[in-house]
């Protein structure tokens, strides 16, 4: 069932169906809580603005940090293994056209991004629980081992309007090569472009613009953890 709007003690989260939603979950080991804690403090002065532009200057500053940790490959970066790889992308594929309809998706070394549209009365939370969940079993069988694979929170954000949606595809589809791993978006297979995925069908004509109700001007751009 969605919650539709929720905070868990920082910003909003806008969980309902229909929504569009950008989401990066990561390996335990990826991104240690102290890195991400100490930038918050180095950067408490933006993000705890009464300023608006200045708060989103600071969002702005922590998320490109955040991301070109991500890509400089830190934690062990099983994601790396294309069998891992190819586990990751089939349970994101699994419940396409059902919960959800998946619209752009990249599987990383040590993260994962995809955006999709929310189709039933599943909540965001649980549909990344059943992604990792899936995922984890069977890489955790490959690897012999047992427990988290996972961070437990995951990063969500709504997609307010069509030119937000273009951009949040477009560095889903950029990231590999950005983060050096392949010469051409084509090249990568565990992504929605190296797939052949038509992303103009997805995000077509089935909706207003903006993608939020009534067309509010709002902004969600938080940790979530999957319930």
């Amino acid at each position: 069932m969605h919650k539709g709007v929720h905070d868990r003690g920082y910003l909003p989260h806008w969980d309902f169906a229909g929504s569009v939603q950008a989401i990066t979950f990561r390996l335990g080991d990826s991104l240690p809580s102290d890195v991400v804690a100490g930038w918050r403090r180095e950067l408490k002065p933006l993000l705890k603005s009464p300023d608006a532009a200045m708060s989103l200057k600071g969002q702005a500053e922590l998320h490109r940090r955040i991301a070109r940790y991500e890509d400089a490959g830190h934690g062990s970066c099983v994601l790396a293994k294309p069998g891992f790889a190819r586990i990751v992308q089939k349970s994101l594929l699994e419940e396409h056209g059902g919960a959800y309809k998946l619209i752009a998706w990249c599987v990383m070394p040590n993260h994962v991004h995809v955006v999709i549209r929310l189709l039933d009365e599943t909540s965001l939370g649980v549909i990344v629980k059943r992604w990792k969940a899936g995922a984890a079993v069977r890489i955790n069988r490959e690897l012999n081992r047992s427990g988290s694979l996972w961070q437990e929170d995951y990063h969500d954000r709504l997609i307010r309007d069509m030119n937000h949606l273009e951009n949040a595809v477009a560095y889903i589809r950029q990231n590999p090569v950005k983060a050096g791993l392949c010469r051409r978006m084509e090249d990568w297979a565990f992504s929605c472009v190296g797939n052949g995925w038509r992303v103009d069908s997805e995000i077509s004509g089935d909706r207003p613009d903006p993608l939020v109700p009534g067309g509010q001007c709002i902004s969600s751009d938080s940790e979530g953890r999957a319930e």
